[in-house]
């Protein structure tokens, strides 16, 4: 009877607290902090964009590839939209990949890809990320504990490309046209006791066919069309869709192996028809935990606490 009385309590608490949500995440802004250099912090972070608690986080990349300044709000060009656990920018980053749309002509060398855009043009919360180039790319991001929902809108102006970067060290790619899929595992860290066994493993499903196809490596930026696999120091993949596509994908990674990776993605992006979806998803979740910090204060009161800065 206790057991009852305590789950018909619980459920009507919940009940409460849910009708009683407010949308807290609205004022939450993650490039606050996000204007610092090597010479001086104004707060030495970036615009992630994960889950609370999450496993794996993601963030536009204006920095080279491992740079512990990951973002920086004073620079107008990103090279990369990247996989992130980086806690501090003097330790750097580990079980890095990323992804760079492009337009026009193949560019896979970090440098030359790197993109114009302003922040006008960009919407950085914890549950949801979107910038629009000035070539008219937009990206968008959003979140699950161990994955990610992408979106890549293409212009009809030219051919659309989406470069894959192994990052700092070694890599594993392959390629299955036939699924819309591609696979692989990064193992760059810097503190790992055993690094040569380390393994982030990874799966993205995309939802478009491929035009064209290949392999790359960012040592010597080479690039080897219509090869399905490649492993080696900073190997990638890169794809070609139709000019003007949408392109959705859908992104899980695992450190046990690549079958997990795939288990994962299943279960946490499978029934996801769209990114609306995983961001609506993400947005509750956020504003669950942001609510906790309410306490009958006001929306003014909440922002006073967490955002003193």
């Amino acid at each position: 009877m206790k057991k009852l009385v305590y789950l018909i309590i619980f459920f009507l608490y919940s009940t409460v607290m849910n009708a009683q949500l407010k949308d807290l995440v609205q004022y939450v802004n993650t490039l606050q902090g996000t204007d610092s250099n090597f010479g001086l912090s104004y707060g030495n972070t970036y615009p992630t964009t994960g889950m609370p608690y999450g496993m794996h986080m993601w963030s536009a990349q204006t920095g080279k590839n491992g740079d512990g300044f990951k973002y920086m709000y004073a620079v107008d060009k990103i090279r990369a939209f990247s996989q992130s656990h980086q806690c501090s920018p003097w330790v750097s980053d580990y079980a890095v990949y990323s992804f760079m749309p492009m337009v026009g002509k193949l560019v896979v060398n970090q440098d030359a890809r790197a993109t114009k855009f302003s922040h006008d043009n960009e919407i950085a919360k914890p549950h949801y990320y979107k910038v629009t180039f000035d070539n008219g790319i937009t990206t968008e991001m959003a979140p699950t504990t161990r994955g990610v929902h992408l979106r890549f809108s293409y212009p009809t102006t030219g051919d659309a490309y989406l470069v894959l970067d192994g990052y700092t060290d070694m890599s594993e790619i392959k390629i299955d046209p036939a699924k819309r899929q591609i696979s692989g595992w990064v193992n760059n860290q810097r503190f790992v006791n055993d690094s040569k066994s380390f393994r982030n493993y990874f799966v993205v499903q995309f939802d478009k066919p491929f035009e064209d196809y290949g392999v790359w490596e960012n040592q010597k930026d080479e690039v080897f069309p219509q090869k399905l696999d490649g492993a080696g120091k900073g190997y990638g993949a890169f794809i070609k869709f139709k000019k003007g596509s949408k392109v959705q994908a859908k992104a899980a990674s695992s450190y046990i192996s690549a079958e997990q990776a795939l288990i994962t993605l299943n279960k946490e992006l499978g029934k996801d028809k769209n990114l609306e979806v995983t961001k609506a998803r993400g947005q509750k979740t956020w504003n669950e935990v942001l609510n906790r910090r309410m306490y009958g204060r006001t929306d003014e009161d909440f922002l006073l606490l967490s955002f003193p800065c």
